[in-house]
């Protein structure tokens, strides 16, 4: 299959992939063209997500692209973060549930479990056969999870007993292990555990209403005395430095899916520019359509360069917290702008799912906050610049 370059990558950073990534990338983006953009206007209307896609997605290998800290795999962090950004120029939603499954379940599984338990659950994860779901927020402790964790953990024998509550858990109205991030109380240090999705006490509901990423499959989780094996529990998660490992690696790809999310809404207005007849010509003809393209290009470019290098860093090994931080804090916030040039740009119809305008718009809001809000994230960068922590 012949890789064809994105118009929106300006300055063509696809370039910068292997041969092999590149054919890849062709396969993913053929794929996603034809079999899941003309579905995911109705399924984010009907707030449903298409489970069909979940086979296609492992056999395109988008399940298997997993990572750890110290061991490099075959697939570059650059490359990963394409797959992420290619995801999310068709659907953020997609994206989403690719960034759960690929990113925090089997990615806390690289970074946390231990051989065993990777061995066990990653085939598992890669092959679809098994969804995973990543349980940290809670209805109380969202941005402060580190000192305000509310769900328990208190072993007793050889098992662990959980209580507690959790929210906005994407994927968790139909996975089969859900990631649960709990406070040891003897310890008071934050563990993590694999749980079950079928283990007495444990419930999940669907988040009603959401106006974002409306094909996510959000939920409400209650833990009612679960009882967890010693086995299940993380064996190399001890404290909440364990959790944050992995929030500073995806949040990394949440960048990139931002970027995708930028480059969707913008390719959507120059296909509506070009086609939309105004004063007797197309929009895309007037000075001010195109003051608007370009400005949402120029975001694209910029927060295109940002990722790329941030994913460099991460393949050399010399990525830290704030590096991710400002890279997710910086994109969302362009993308933030971007999708609301490009609805402008459609005028009245780009309120409307028919034009995918709307979809984007819509979607961005929730990027810019989950994993990290931009506040968060600049006091993560704040902290790097003056020495001086000031979260609160």
């Amino acid at each position: 299959m012949t890789f064809e370059p994105l118009a929106s990558d300006f300055y063509s950073y696809e370039s910068l992939l292997t041969a092999r990534e590149q054919q890849a990338i062709a396969e993913l983006r053929a794929w996603l063209e034809a079999d899941v953009k003309p579905i995911v206007g109705d399924y984010w209307d009907r707030a449903e997500f298409p489970m069909q896609i979940v086979k296609p997605l492992a056999e395109l290998g988008t399940l298997s692209y997993a990572w750890d800290e110290t061991k490099p795999f075959e697939n570059s962090a650059v490359f990963r973060g394409f797959v992420a950004m290619e995801l999310a120029r068709v659907d953020a939603s997609v994206a989403t549930f690719v960034g759960v499954q690929n990113g925090l379940a089997t990615g806390t599984l690289s970074v946390c479990g231990s051989k065993e338990q990777r061995d066990e659950w990653i085939p598992k994860l890669a092959s679809g056969e098994v969804i995973g779901a990543f349980g940290l927020t809670e209805p109380l402790s969202g941005s402060d999870s580190a000192q305000g964790l509310r769900t328990t953990a208190k072993r007793d024998g050889d098992s662990w007993v959980l209580n507690g509550e959790k929210r906005w858990i994407g994927n968790a109205t139909f996975s089969d292990i859900t990631i649960i991030w709990a406070k040891d109380v003897d310890d008071n240090q934050v563990k993590g555990f694999i749980v079950p999705t079928s283990t007495p006490g444990y419930s999940a509901t669907k988040i009603e209403g959401k106006i974002s990423l409306r094909a996510v499959q959000n939920a409400n989780i209650v833990l009612d005395g679960v009882v967890v094996p010693e086995s299940l529990r993380l064996q190399n998660a001890n404290s909440f430095r364990d959790t944050a490992s992995v929030l500073r690696l995806t949040r990394a790809e949440v960048a990139w899916a931002a970027v995708g999310t930028a480059m969707g809404a913008y390719e959507a207005a120059v296909k509506y520019a070009g086609e939309r007849v105004q004063f007797g010509k197309p929009i895309g003809s007037h000075q001010l359509v195109q003051d608007l393209l370009v400005k949402s290009l120029g975001n694209i470019t910029a927060s295109l360069g940002m990722v790329v290098r941030v994913s460099e860093m991460l393949d050399r090994g010399e990525q830290r917290d704030e590096h991710s931080a400002l890279a997710k804090a910086f994109t969302t916030a362009r993308m933030r702008e971007t999708v609301a040039w490009a609805r402008e740009a459609c005028g009245g119809n780009g309120i409307t799912l028919e034009y995918d305008v709307a979809r984007f718009f819509a979607d961005a809001e929730a990027l810019y906050s989950y994993e990290g809000t931009r506040e968060m994230n600049t006091l993560i960068v704040g902290r790097s610049i003056t020495g001086k922590a000031a979260f609160v």
